[in-house]
């Protein structure tokens, strides 16, 4: 595998940081687009008080927003395990799966009151949460035994610097779909406060769904990427099958890599102990 560890960039790699970082541009997306939620399901389903609109009651926010967490905990102990198990390949494309299937059933939450609307989504957003806790771990890995080791690094934060994308455009959508809804709809005014129509039940959902668009347009290059050629010759052991593996992502055929040699002085395996790994 050392041929990897020299291979020069290639085009490959750029895909991969686009496949992978799509994903984690969803997790964000989803885990983020909850706190504007959580103001306009107060406002819609419980009634004003004291002069203020409706609040979702503290300890249902925190129940909604804990259920996610809780369900990356399991998620990142499933499928790291699993994607040792059986490859990163195979669970990798499950992880998005379960956050595209997730998300839109949190916007086709359940019922006409607080209690199944919040109910609900705590229990779709946990299944999210454990997608999102199986596609953290896996897009580390595969991104990193795919690069080179001058270059691990920066391709890994690529991936996981579409967490801060994902991020700001939860926030960009949720003021862009309340100023349409405001537009084509303006609130009707009572005694106390403009109190939302019945549309904007429609408009908490549309934003919980629309960050899925990215990871379903990345799904199907997912599934078909090749297993990293680590995974293939050092868990399961067939060389040969790496060997191709890794022609597809180098481009080059990897034995003009087998004995390429690192100019410069040379330096013991063992100097940066656990770092020389």
């Amino acid at each position: 595998m050392r041929a990897l560890d020299k291979a020069a960039l290639q085009l490959y790699h750029y895909v991969a940081i686009v496949i992978a970082g799509m994903g984690l541009f969803t997790d964000a997306y989803s885990l983020f687009s909850i706190v504007p939620v959580t103001y306009l399901i107060g406002r819609i389903y419980y009634n004003p008080q004291d002069g203020k609109p409706g609040t979702v009651p503290t300890a249902l926010r925190a129940a909604v927003v804990a259920s996610a967490l809780v369900g990356t905990v399991v998620g990142q102990l499933l499928f790291s395990f699993l994607g040792d198990r059986i490859g990163r390949k195979k669970v990798y494309g499950v992880t998005l799966l379960i956050i595209v299937l997730s998300s839109f059933n949190c916007g086709f939450s359940i019922g006409q009151t607080a209690n199944y609307v919040i109910a609900s989504l705590c229990f779709f957003r946990f299944f999210l949460g454990v997608g999102i806790g199986g596609d953290y771990p896996l897009s580390a890995v595969i991104m990193s035994e795919f690069a080179n080791t001058e270059r691990r690094g920066a391709l890994v934060a690529g991936v996981f610097s579409m967490q801060g994308f994902g991020i700001l455009v939860s926030a960009l959508v949720a003021m862009v779909v309340c100023r349409i809804f405001e537009v084509a709809q303006p609130s009707r005014k009572n005694a106390i406060l403009p109190h939302p129509p019945p549309s904007a039940d429609l408009a908490w959902r549309i934003i919980l769904m629309i960050g899925t668009i990215p990871a379903i347009f990345t799904f199907y290059s997912r599934m078909a990427m090749p297993e990293t050629p680590r995974y293939t010759a050092l868990v399961q052991g067939d060389m040969e099958r790496a060997m191709v593996e890794a022609r597809m992502v180098l481009g080059i055929d990897i034995d003009e890599l087998t004995n390429v040699t690192t100019p410069g002085r040379s330096i013991p395996s063992d100097q940066y102990g656990i770092f020389s790994k």
